[in-house]
């Protein structure tokens, strides 16, 4: 199963409609994961239209109400647990049990495999325990600059294994992204 992620488009504020890299790269996938600040719903119908989508309301989609719209979802795929959100503590800037107290508060209960969130438009990919958390960042505003290229991520699940990815946009597509420049 094949997974795409993103998060923070914020259209119309940062482009009329998704980058067409964006669209590309997620033909195929079984499942969108949008981790909030869409800003309007076109952007989910356009998505949509590509693989069932599901969002995490962020704090810029006050007032937006559709089905596909939750403040949190629990998913199960392949076998994976799921969480998504749009606010999340970055994990390395607070400590492992800050971070649980969070997911415990968000996701009562067992803790998701993996948790899916968004807000600080930089892409990520952390262990919290044995809990996967990724960021895929902004495709329109990455590390909440200028309007530009910016990324988006995928998860795979594999005998039930969850990989995480990030890519760039580029001009003629994606690239796989280095997590540390």
């Amino acid at each position: 199963m094949r997974i795409g992620l993103i998060a923070d488009t914020h259209i119309p504020g940062s482009l009329r409609e998704l980058w067409p890299q964006v669209l590309e790269a997620f033909e195929g996938v079984d499942m969108i994961l949008h981790a909030g600040d869409l800003h309007t719903l076109n952007v989910v119908d356009q998505l949509h239209e590509l693989a069932p989508t599901y969002v995490a309301r962020g704090n810029g989609d006050r007032g937006l109400e559709d089905d596909r719209l939750r403040d949190s979802w629990v998913l199960e795929f392949g076998g994976i647990t799921i969480g998504m959100v749009h606010e999340f503590p970055k994990p390395g800037r607070r400590p492992n049990h800050v971070i649980a107290g969070h997911m415990e508060r968000v996701f009562p209960g067992d803790a998701p495999h993996v948790v899916v969130y968004g807000h600080t438009h930089w892409e990520s990919i952390d262990y919290v325990d044995d809990v996967l958390c990724i960021n895929p960042g902004s495709p329109t505003l990455p590390r909440n600059r200028s309007t530009r290229l910016g990324t988006i991520g995928f998860i795979e699940i594999d005998n039930g294994v969850p990989r995480a990815s990030i890519y760039q946009l580029t001009e003629i597509g994606i690239e796989p992204h280095d997590l540390m420049s």
